[in-house]
C-alpha cells in the first residue's frame, strides 16, 4: 500500500470564526485502487492527484469544515461512498447539509490489497473524531487528534480535553512506538515522541 500525500490550503470555519489552513490529504493507493482521507479546499488537486485511479471510497476523520466540506462533490464526481462517524453529524450538517454518508465506527475496518485500514474511534477534538491505523506500513493517519507537538485544540464546541487525552491514552499511545502519525495539519511525528510528553499537554492543558 502506498500512502500519497498532498497539502491544501483554504478556510476553518467554526463558532462564527474564520481562520486560515494548510490541510494534508492522504491517498492510499494499491492495485484495487484508492481511498482518500480527509479531501480539503482544492476539488482540482485531488482530481489530480488521484488520476485514471478508481476511488474506492472518502474516509473521513471528522467532520470540522475544512475536512468535509469537499466530500459531496467529490462522492458525486466518483461516485464513491463516503464514510464518517455518526457523532459528528451535526458539524456534518453544518457543512453540508442533507448530504448523505455512510457510518463508520469503533473498529471498522477496510482492506486494499489485502491490508487492513483500522478505523479507531478517539473523540475529543470532535466527538466523532477517529484515526486510521495501517499495521501494514506502520502508520497513523491522525486526522486532527493528535499533531507533532500536541493533542487537537479542544477549545471550541464539541470539543473536551479530558476525553482527548483518555482517547490519546487508552486508544492512541498503545500502539507501537515507532508507529508514523501523519496528521491532519502540519509535519510527521510517532507514537513514541508524542507519548513521551504526554504529562507535559496535561500539564499545559493543551
Amino acid at each position: 500500500m502506498n500512502i500519497e500525500h498532498l497539502e491544501t490550503s483554504g478556510t476553518f470555519r467554526l463558532d462564527g470564526g474564520e481562520w486560515d489552513v494548510d490541510n494534508n490529504v492522504y491517498l492510499l493507493s494499491g492495485k484495487e485502487g484508492v481511498y482518500i482521507v480527509d479531501p480539503a479546499h482544492d476539488k482540482q488537486a485531488i482530481i489530480d492527484a488521484v488520476g485514471d485511479r478508481k476511488v474506492l471510497a472518502v474516509l473521513l476523520t471528522h467532520a470540522h469544515n475544512d475536512h468535509c466540506d469537499l466530500v459531496p462533490e467529490i462522492v458525486g464526481h466518483y461516485g464513491a461512498p463516503a464514510y464518517l462517524h455518526p457523532d459528528d453529524d451535526m458539524l456534518w450538517k453544518e457543512s453540508n447539509g442533507d448530504a448523505t454518508y455512510l457510518p463508520l465506527n469503533d473498529g471498522r475496518h477496510f482492506e486494499l490489497d489485502g491490508q487492513p485500514i483500522i478505523t479507531i474511534h478517539t473523540p475529543g477534538h470532535s466527538p466523532g473524531c477517529v484515526v486510521f491505523h495501517i499495521p501494514s506500513e506502520n502508520t497513523l493517519i491522525s486526522g486532527d487528534t493528535l499533531f507533532n507537538g500536541g493533542p487537537g485544540a479542544t477549545g471550541r464546541k464539541y470539543s473536551d480535553f479530558d476525553t482527548i487525552i483518555e482517547s490519546l491514552r487508552t486508544r492512541v499511545f498503545t500502539l507501537d512506538a515507532d508507529t508514523t502519525v501523519l496528521p491532519g495539519h502540519g509535519d510527521n511525528t510517532t507514537v513514541g515522541a508524542e507519548a513521551a510528553r504526554l504529562d507535559e499537554y496535561i500539564q499545559r492543558g493543551y
